[in-house]
């Protein structure tokens, strides 16, 4: 995500946009939501991710509304360089009839200025006097969403250059807790999956006993600490220095991850919702449980996180004209999936015994969901294969944008910078943030609730605010912007601003006086 105009790629259909922007959103925020649930409560729960997903759904559109705006300036940018390039030519061809005008009569110059006008506004009488219903006019249409413009590259065009420092951080920030979850979460994974367990399961000691990180893994001299930062310096060195190239996701790459994550997730829900229904459901969820909120808060939060990867799957769709209520379609088909797969959780398992790693909780040897130990370690290893190969996308990502945040005009970074120093700096603070600590919970709440809520909610609120400021300026108040949101009254950034602020002092206060 620097920032620049990239190509739209290959079109695709409505539908098959809503199967991409669903496979964004449901990652790695989902295996960590049941835990969350359990803490805060059934009833908390609820009306939270409700509402934080009616909040996600708003700024969403605010998104694709800012895109439209875009595109139309880009175009209208665009006619102004014709209108000059036309300009220059005519002004050369009626000098060189006047400067041949003792060879030639006046009526002919007259001819060539009337001819020159005439090609001038051909175009323009074209797009402005075909049918609404002709498909020449839908292609001229200024809000059409045709190019790819990215985020960085919108912040560029309606923010004034400290908006743009701000976004950059932001930006930054998120893409930093993203790459600590995915460094935690996999030698997590790996750890938990091979380090064996000494019970006796008659007694069903697992019920009672609680594993820390220095008990013991691998015989007495490696505890479950040890091996899992064993697990993450071999991931950091394995999959680290992808950040030293560019490198792209495949196709069938994506449709790989995307057919595990699907088959992953029905598995669980499935296997919960029978125990359940079977009368073995151990989980008995507290209605409410306030202190809990905002980790939950942050944890929703990164579960929605959409809107920076917008452009690059909204642009492909081919007809985007119903596009709000795809996209609301979309968002209550998740919201439903998250509730479904949170609340089995929650009441097939104890709330105590419910692993950050949701994953991690069919894989009880001494009660086991499952006889099949092909599902359970299949369930286990999930997290290992989708998340790190999204990794070094996210790491060169982060790098991008760190070159972006830091770039100069007219000045060229040294090879040295470009190719050791921005690597280095995208990879070593996330991998020390994991060595220090593998709480998952604890990094998605803290990474949704400040620069998730930034990039979620005020990031676009402020986007659209200067977008249709600028829409107005341009095209004057009476232009119509198809993609305009639902949500077009001023009240609803207002309320967006306020709301974001107000949910961060919350977390931040909450979190200070829970220390304290």
């Amino acid at each position: 995500m620097a920032g620049d105009i990239t190509e739209t790629g290959s079109l695709y259909s409505p539908f098959m946009g809503l199967i991409y922007i669903f496979n964004l959103i449901v990652g790695t925020g989902a295996l960590t939501m049941p835990r969350a649930f359990g803490a805060a409560g059934w009833l908390v729960s609820l009306v939270l991710i409700i509402l934080l997903g009616f909040f996600s759904f708003m700024t969403t559109t605010f998104v694709v509304e800012t895109m439209s705006v875009a595109n139309a300036r880009l175009r209208w940018k665009t006619r102004e360089k014709q209108n000059e390039v036309h300009k220059a030519t005519f002004e050369e061809k009626l000098h060189a009839a006047f400067t041949n005008s003792h060879k030639k009569d006046d009526a002919h110059t007259e001819d060539v200025i009337e001819e020159e006008e005439e090609n001038q506004s051909e175009e323009e009488r074209r797009a402005l006097l075909a049918p609404v219903n002709d498909p020449k006019r839908r292609r001229v249409d200024l809000y059409d969403i045709t190019e790819r413009v990215e985020m960085g590259q919108m912040a560029s065009m309606f923010f004034n250059k400290v908006g743009w420092y701000l976004f950059y951080l932001c930006i930054v920030i998120y893409l930093y807790g993203d790459l600590a979850i995915y460094a935690a979460a996999v030698p997590k994974s790996l750890r938990d999956i091979t380090c064996p367990v000494n019970i006796t399961c008659n007694i069903k000691p697992s019920k009672q006993i609680n594993l820390t990180n220095s008990s013991p893994c691998w015989g007495t001299t490696v505890n479950r600490q040890n091996a899992y930062r064993v697990y993450l310096a071999a991931f950091s060195l394995l999959l680290g220095p992808f950040v030293f190239f560019n490198v792209q996701k495949t196709k069938y790459l994506q449709l790989l991850t995307s057919l595990m994550r699907w088959v992953a997730f029905t598995i669980m829900i499935i296997l919960a919702m029978t125990r359940i229904t079977h009368g073995k459901g151990e989980g008995h969820p507290v209605m409410a449980s306030v202190t809990s909120v905002p980790n939950l808060f942050g944890v929703c939060v990164y579960s929605f996180m959409c809107q920076h990867s917008l452009p690059s799957l909204v642009t492909p769709i081919k007809n985007k004209r119903h596009l709000s209520l795809l996209v609301f379609f979309d968002f209550l088909v998740i919201l439903v999936f998250y509730l479904v797969l949170s609340f089995t959780g929650i009441f097939c398992f104890k709330n105590m015994d419910i692993k950050d790693i949701y994953t991690l909780n069919f894989m009880d040897k001494c009660d086991p969901i499952t006889s099949a130990q092909e599902i359970s370690y299949f369930l286990g290893l999930f997290p290992v294969f989708t998340l790190s190969t999204n990794f070094p996308i996210i790491a060169i990502t982060l790098r991008n944008n760190l070159k972006t945040l830091f770039h100069r005009d007219g000045y060229t970074y040294p090879w040295i910078i470009d190719r050791i120093f921005f690597p280095l700096l995208t990879i070593v603070p996330p991998i020390a943030v994991a060595f220090g600590t593998d709480d998952l919970e604890f990094l998605v709440g803290v990474t949704g609730s400040y620069a998730g809520a930034g990039i979620q909610y005020l990031v676009p609120a402020f986007l659209v605010y200067s977008a249709r400021k600028e829409q107005r300026i341009l095209f004057g108040p009476g232009s119509i912007n198809k993609h305009t949101s639902p949500f077009r009254h001023s009240f609803w950034v207002y309320f967006v601003w306020v709301w974001g602020t107000l949910s961060i002092i919350f977390v931040t206060v909450n979190h200070i006086l829970t220390k304290s």
